[in-house]
């Protein structure tokens, strides 16, 4: 039987350290990745206008969710948001969720994230999409990864790079590199052009 190894993802939690420069801008880092997944050019004052008027509820959970992530000077503020955001769209996301780079959330309502899922770069994740388990070990999930709505990945399986995940799967068994699957239970369909839904891509 072969054995899918997990996929390596690039994120990297910042530090703990309140003052930290290199902690406020790897924070950075990441709310500018997932605001060019909207089609944004990530410039400081763009992000703070769609936050501060609320242009885009995705994004700005995304914004509260990296904030709230690790310590900082906003850590209160952004722990506040972030929980008003979740009852209010059912977006429940944890903040020490390992997620990566360019995180795309679609139509946010209705959200369940394990905090134990392992997240790579540029994922689409979109309405009604559960990834959970029972055992505190959800689902390692690779790069530009297209999650559709109303999927559930089921425990500690591994989705590899560069997947489409067609709406209403129920994933439970890995899926390998470039396939698109869909079903219940999902089933590969092919390996043409998977990841194809994933736009604007974060590119370092």
């Amino acid at each position: 039987m072969c054995i899918m190894k997990p996929p390596t993802t690039n994120h990297q939690p910042p530090t703990t350290n309140l003052f930290s420069l290199k902690n406020y801008r790897q924070i950075y880092e990441y709310i500018k990745s997932d605001y060019v997944r909207y089609g944004g050019k990530p410039k400081l004052l763009k992000i703070l206008i769609n936050v501060l008027f609320g242009r885009n509820h995705c994004f700005v959970f995304s914004f509260w969710l990296r904030l709230c992530s690790t310590k900082n000077i906003f850590y209160i503020l952004a722990r506040i948001m972030h929980k008003k955001y979740v009852r209010k769209y059912g977006l429940q996301i944890y903040p020490r969720t390992q997620i990566g780079y360019g995180l795309y959330i679609g139509h946010g309502i209705g959200i369940v994230i394990s905090s134990s899922a392992k997240i790579g770069d540029n994922c689409n994740l979109s309405q009604f999409t559960t990834i959970g388990s029972n055992h505190n070990k959800a689902a390692v999930i690779g790069d530009n990864v297209y999650i559709g709505p109303s999927v559930c990945i089921v425990e500690d399986v591994i989705i590899g790079n560069n997947v489409t995940i067609g709406a209403g799967s129920v994933v439970v068994k890995d899926v390998p590199e470039n396939a698109t699957v869909a079903g219940v239970p999902a089933k590969i369909l092919n390996y043409n052009n998977a990841g194809r839904y994933v736009n604007n891509r974060w590119k370092k």
